[in-house]
């Protein structure tokens, strides 16, 4: 529920960005429990690797991190739509206050 008080723009900005930030403990803390599950099982033995050689914690953190970085770029303005639109819509203002409109 929005507040009657608040910018629904800066809102719905606020919400997306707690969302990002709750995500990104919670992968945090996800990752660091699979990689100490791995050090005090296979990690410590050092001969148990799985999948090409490498600890099997590197593949959840990898792609769910790259989730995460995707989440946080759009999140933040870096890869959204919405940017990139109005990006788009002032450089159509400059071509035509320079006439090339």
């Amino acid at each position: 529920m929005q507040p009657l008080d608040r910018d629904p723009h800066l809102w719905r900005i606020a919400r997306a960005r707690a969302k990002f930030k709750s995500h990104l403990v919670t992968y945090l803390l996800v990752n660091a429990l699979l990689w100490a599950i791995w050090y005090f099982t296979d990690g410590l033995s050092r001969h148990h690797h799985h999948g090409f050689g490498v600890p099997w914690p590197v593949w959840p953190t990898l792609f769910w991190g790259l989730g995460v970085a995707i989440q946080g770029l759009s999140t933040y303005g870096f890869v959204s739509e919405q940017s990139w639109s109005e990006r788009e819509y002032q450089q159509l203002l400059r071509d035509r206050e320079a006439g090339r409109l």
